[in-house]
């Protein structure tokens, strides 16, 4: 386990969760926790597409989102094996903002605003659950 990860873990389902700052180093907590927990789990080039959509995730919550109780954000992800290969579904959960997240269309010379279509392009499916405690982005990669 990653040195600052608290991570629960069920092994028969292979589900794990962390909780992480809402600040920009709890991005950074997150890929180090995926990549310690995932690495022998899971192909190189999916851990890789993995890391990058949770740290979009996390940025985007810490970003535009208000935090969960506590300050933080909550990172979890599934592994199922299949027989065409694993599938990774990863989600953030964040205190919710007051738009539902969504891609939006950038020009080349703007710094930001990539986030979604990037998790889009990397991930097979990707969606937004709300209740009333926060909201949930979650992407399914294989």
């Amino acid at each position: 386990m990653g040195k600052g990860c608290s991570v629960a873990m069920a092994v028969a389902e292979r589900v794990w969760s962390v909780v992480v700052p809402h600040h920009a180093l709890g991005a950074q907590q997150a890929r180090h926790c995926l990549a310690a927990e995932l690495a022998e789990v899971i192909p190189p080039l999916l851990l890789a597409d993995v890391i990058a959509v949770v740290a979009e995730l996390v940025g985007n919550a810490v970003r535009h989102a208000g935090p969960l109780p506590g300050d933080v954000v909550r990172v979890a992800w599934r592994v199922r094996a299949l027989p065409t290969g694993s599938t990774v579904e990863v989600r953030v959960t964040d205190g919710g903002a007051s738009q539902v997240p969504r891609p939006r269309v950038v020009g080349p010379d703007e710094l930001d605003g990539r986030g979604l279509t990037i998790v889009a392009a990397l991930a097979i499916r990707w969606g937004v659950d709300r209740d009333g405690l926060g909201q949930s982005v979650w992407a399914e990669l294989s």
